[in-house]
């Protein structure tokens, strides 16, 4: 990743809701060094999806243990990095049947980190030095070419 220009960091209360600060605040970023609306859309949905995961899985809606929310702007790409106290995300052994969640055949849970991985160009899940763990997150400006 290109070096950071700026940086931003908020610590939220692992409370429902607090997702909307964090998706917002990096929706503004987002922004201020010119994304288009459909890749700040994307980025909403995937920030929103790392906090609510971090609240609920991470901290387990323990009001009291934050959830970080670090955001490291470059001229062309923008890093979201969502900190929580817990041991991370199991790995998912397969992307999730949408039909048969469609279908109510299975639980409409469980889409994070699929659509995490779906709308981001890079995505981390990892351990911190403090014994918790982060989800980082990097869009680009302008989608890598497929």
């Amino acid at each position: 990743m290109e070096k950071p220009t700026r940086y931003f960091e908020i610590q939220l209360p692992s409370r429902f809701g607090s997702e909307k600060i964090a998706m917002n605040t990096a929706a503004d970023f987002a922004r201020s060094i010119g994304f288009e609306e459909d890749r700040i859309e994307d980025l909403k949905t995937a920030v929103s999806e790392a906090c609510i995961n971090a609240i609920e899985h991470g901290n387990k809606l323990d009001e009291t243990l934050p959830v970080g929310v670090i955001l490291s702007i470059s001229p062309n790409s923008l890093e979201v990095r969502v900190v929580d106290t817990g041991q991370g995300p199991e790995r998912r052994s397969a992307d999730p049947d949408i039909d048969r969640k469609m279908n109510e055949e299975e639980s409409a849970r469980g889409m994070g980190m699929f659509l995490i991985e779906s709308l981001v160009d890079e995505v981390e899940w990892g351990r911190t030095p403090c014994d918790g763990s982060f989800a980082r997150m990097v869009i680009r400006l302008k989608p890598a070419e497929e």
